[in-house]
């Protein structure tokens, strides 16, 4: 150590067996593991250096053919498993140890070998933007709820696929409110992107069985939550946003979105963007179908969430493929207060506002948008119906509104 350049032992020949014989590392079960995009791998260390896999019993020689395998599973395009810096020993990232290694046997070992690989290892690329977050300790949120800077949200506008586009007309008694026409496309014939592109392109959603892939997270959300949002897009001919706040259960890989946070501001009012973003700190993000959705023949508003998944490695300027996400519901026990502050303060925002739906009208030959509003709304009531009488005083106030 610290002679000749060929003298130094590099990063290439420094292997989980050399980390084990010099105790960095101890052989256990459990104490490696991945996250990549929302999907936790665990894994157990052998004493000859080796990986068992423990969901299939796998065994692999190196944490490069470990994590290469792992994340294709996810993502096939995946070209390299960037072993080193994926794989993390009871929390703590590989190539830590091997770098704690360097400092305690070669202090005077070349800087430039700092970067070369482990014995046995293709050269390591950097890792997506996704797996940033784990570099902290932090299991990476999915894009279906993640929130954008002012300047990014343009680059998303063309994944609301699942949005209804604003622009209804309001038809006369006894007429729905129906959307201007507009067919999504398919992802396949979007191809690379376009700043010609219509923003408000809508696109189908794909399943994960119909690109050979499972959802790499599973999504929660309470009937609370549920009732807000059906109730905030029920006011207007307008499109609606908010945004969608939750707890990450990193070992169970589930994302619980626990309160909604609507945005009082009409679609177009730049103005109060900014102002609306700076009011939410951290938030959490989704996309909703219309209430009005002229193609839903019930009184029942469909809900449904999908995430961007990132485009392939090799093709970074292609558009991200919008998944269609299964959710599981939670019934709550009973109504909060937040909630109904909530919905009082828009019944208050859309008051006398042009685009406000005039719900003492009929939606359906025998049926009033409030009818709709109530029918759309009772499958998302709480247990506890103590609640209706107030529930009742909102839809007064409603009928005044508008």
């Amino acid at each position: 150590a610290g002679g000749s350049r060929g003298a130094v032992l590099t990063r290439r020949s420094i292997t989980l067996r050399v980390l084990l014989r010099d105790g960095l590392l101890e052989p256990a079960r459990g104490v490696l593991s991945i996250y990549y995009l929302g999907k936790k791998f665990v894994g157990d260390l052998g004493a000859d250096g080796t990986i068992t896999w423990q969901e299939t019993g796998q065994v692999f020689n190196s944490p490069s053919a470990w994590a290469t395998h792992c994340k294709r599973l996810v993502n096939p395009a995946k070209k390299s498993g960037c072993g080193w810096a994926s794989v993390r020993y009871k929390g703590q990232k590989l190539d830590q140890y091997k770098a704690a290694w360097l400092r305690k046997h070669q202090p005077n070992a070349p800087p430039a070998e700092e970067s070369l690989a482990s014995e046995g290892e293709e050269e390591e690329m950097p890792e997506e933007e996704e797996e940033e977050a784990t570099r902290e300790g932090r299991a990476p949120v999915p894009e279906l709820v993640a929130a954008k800077k002012p300047e990014e949200r343009s680059k998303k506008q063309q994944y609301k696929s699942l949005a209804e586009p604003a622009g209804m007309d309001h038809g006369p008694p006894g007429k729905r409110l129906e959307s201007k026409p507009c067919v999504p496309v398919r992802y396949c014939t979007l191809g690379t992107r376009d700043s010609a592109r219509n923003p408000q392109t809508l696109v189908e959603v794909m399943s994960f069985a119909a690109i050979n892939k499972f959802q790499p997270f599973n999504v929660a959300i309470s009937s609370n939550v549920l009732l807000l949002l059906d109730f905030h897009s029920h006011l207007t001919r307008s499109e609606v946003v908010g945004y969608l706040g939750g707890r990450w259960d990193t070992n169970m890989q589930l994302l619980t979105v626990l309160r909604a946070f609507p945005c009082r501001t009409r679609l177009g009012d730049a103005e109060a963007a900014g102002a609306v973003e700076e009011e939410v700190k951290q938030p959490r993000r989704g996309v909703w179908r219309g209430p009005y959705y002229h193609g839903n023949p019930g009184v029942e508003s469909k809900i449904a969430p999908f995430w961007v998944m990132p485009p392939p490695e090799q093709r970074p300027n292609d558009y991200g493929i919008p998944m269609d996400v299964e959710v599981a519901y939670i019934q709550d026990g009973f109504l909060t207060n937040d909630v109904l502050q909530e919905m009082t303060l828009l019944v208050e925002f859309y008051k006398g506002a042009p685009d406000l739906v005039k719900f003492q009208e009929l939606w359906s030959q025998d049926q009033t948008y409030l009818d709709k509003l109530k029918g759309s709304l009772a499958s998302r009531t709480p247990k506890d119906q103590s609640f209706t009488h107030i529930l009742e005083q909102i839809y007064s106030l409603l009928k005044l509104s508008s």
